[in-house]
């Protein structure tokens, strides 16, 4: 299941990534989906503010298959990941392939349906990422969800970001998917991320997978097989920090977290976690030069030590179907939901220990406004963030949670899942319809220019250099002043 010189305090910059802290080159790439800074941030980038289909667009290419996860670049090459179906085959080919998979795989790794409380309730009635009801139950097709019948190859595909020509389109698995998606969601909406050496490519269900940079496999590791709430997909792309991967793999049965040797893709620790599905992305901080790993989620928020898997600190607060990842500024760290009791909480992370729920390590919160889908935006001093999965962008003081404007409609968008992005103080917030507002960073609400093109955008851009990358159904846009 949601990156002009500016100013970041020591906080945001203890924020930052190991690829960040080791590789100098990191700051001016776009390495993961939400940016060297983990925030959504493009610091030294200065991209156009206005385009069309015949402006500012450097070249435009169409992508095989679906997928709504950011592309990822490091110097001239961009990554993305898609699924490409290949056609429909029988059932019966079908029910023996996921028989043949599940054979491979040990018995710590199977499923267990294990559906709780609120889950068993709202099964009854799925409702999707825009809040709409859906017939048919868990059971059933359903509006909301699509069932895939066809095999699909699941490819990590290598793009030259001067010219938009393929470098190299490599399939990492072939199969029919045992459980679809979100009609709005997609079958690869994990983003890849790399150090500068290695590309790290993650499906979910279908594998982890560690290439290198042009593209020959290194080592792949099978986590099992997803059971998510009311079949609408998956979403968590993994996390990286010096020599350790992390994936969340929240779901509706048996959920985990794990760390994995970069090099080798062998287990450091494994932590079973009571949480059902969520689309958070791990974030990776740290405090006081030490290392933790940070998931949002229904029950909890949770953080772990890097190194050895133990939970730090841990707090309570979020809702059902938590999809946001976390972002930092000021000292502070705000987690986020937007779906059924709807939260941020602004969580004074450095130093905390054990259960801070309801503690002075809670700086402010929210329940006005929050994201559903997108994470949140923090630039300097303020935090954006757009209400549910919708087109009204709030901005708050992000020390005090002091509002600057609230739930301000952006007329000409249609619905927001991708996360708003920022450069060379201007705040890029991308809609599902093809139009992008373009926004005045600071505590006044100002259009500098909305942007149509033809496409729909759910993936959340990247920012490099003097380009912005936008990822449509069909295309991939570079856009830079020509």
């Amino acid at each position: 299941m949601f990156k002009a010189s500016i100013s970041i305090g020591l906080a945001l910059l203890l924020a930052t990534t190991a690829t960040a802290q080791t590789n100098p080159d990191s700051a001016r790439q776009w390495a993961k989906w939400r940016g060297p800074s983990a925030n959504g941030l493009a610091t030294s980038s200065n991209p156009p503010t206005k385009w069309s289909e015949t402006e500012n667009i450097k070249w435009k290419v169409e992508i095989p298959g679906q997928g709504l996860s950011t592309p990822i670049i490091w110097n001239d090459v961009i990554y993305l990941q898609s699924a490409i179906p290949t056609g429909p085959v029988a059932q019966k080919k079908r029910a023996g392939q996921r028989q043949d998979r599940q054979k491979e795989r040990p018995e710590s790794q199977s499923n267990k349906n294990t559906l709780k409380g609120e889950q068993q309730r709202e099964g009854q009635r799925p409702q999707g990422p825009r809040g709409e009801r859906n017939r048919g139950g868990r059971r059933g097709g359903g509006r909301g969800r699509s069932i895939p019948s066809e095999v699909h190859q699941f490819a990590l595909i290598a793009i030259d970001r001067n010219t938009g020509k393929t470098l190299w389109q490599k399939t990492l698995r072939e199969e029919i998917p045992h459980e679809g998606s979100h009609n709005d969601g997609s079958l690869a909406p994990a983003s890849p991320i790399t150090d500068g050496e290695h590309v790290f490519a993650y499906f979910g269900s279908r594998g982890l997978y560690c290439l290198t940079l042009d593209g020959n496999l290194v080592w792949e590791k099978d986590l099992g097989d997803m059971k998510t709430r009311n079949g609408f997909g998956e979403g968590s792309s993994p996390a990286l920090h010096g020599n350790t991967l992390v994936v969340n793999w929240d779901h509706e049965g048996d959920s985990f977290i794990v760390a994995l040797d970069k090099n080798t893709g062998k287990e450091k620790w494994r932590n079973p976690r009571s949480e059902v599905t969520s689309w958070s992305t791990p974030l990776i901080l740290e405090d006081g030069g030490k290392p933790q790993v940070v998931v949002s989620a229904t029950n909890r928020i949770r953080s772990y030590d890097l190194e050895t898997g133990k939970t730090i600190w841990e707090c309570g607060g979020l809702g059902v179907n938590c999809a946001p990842t976390p972002v930092t500024s000021s000292g502070l760290l705000f987690a986020m939901s937007g779906y059924r009791d709807p939260n941020m909480l602004a969580i004074k992370y450095q130093g905390a220990k054990g259960d801070i729920t309801g503690s002075d390590a809670i700086a402010w919160s929210t329940t006005k406004g929050t994201s559903y889908v997108p994470s949140a935006l923090a630039y300097d001093d303020n935090l954006y963030y757009l209400k549910k999965s919708s087109n009204m962008l709030s901005c708050v003081d992000a020390k005090t949670g002091k509002t600057h404007y609230a739930q301000e409609r952006l007329e000409d968008i249609s619905g927001v899942y991708a996360s708003p992005v920022a450069a060379a103080n201007r705040v890029y917030v991308a809609g599902r319809n093809g139009a992008t507002y373009v926004l005045r960073h600071g505590p006044s609400f100002e259009v500098l220019a909305i942007n149509k093109l033809d496409d729909e955008f759910s993936a959340s851009p990247a920012i490099v250099g003097r380009d912005l990358y936008l990822r449509g159904r069909k295309n991939l846009y570079r856009i830079g002043a020509n």
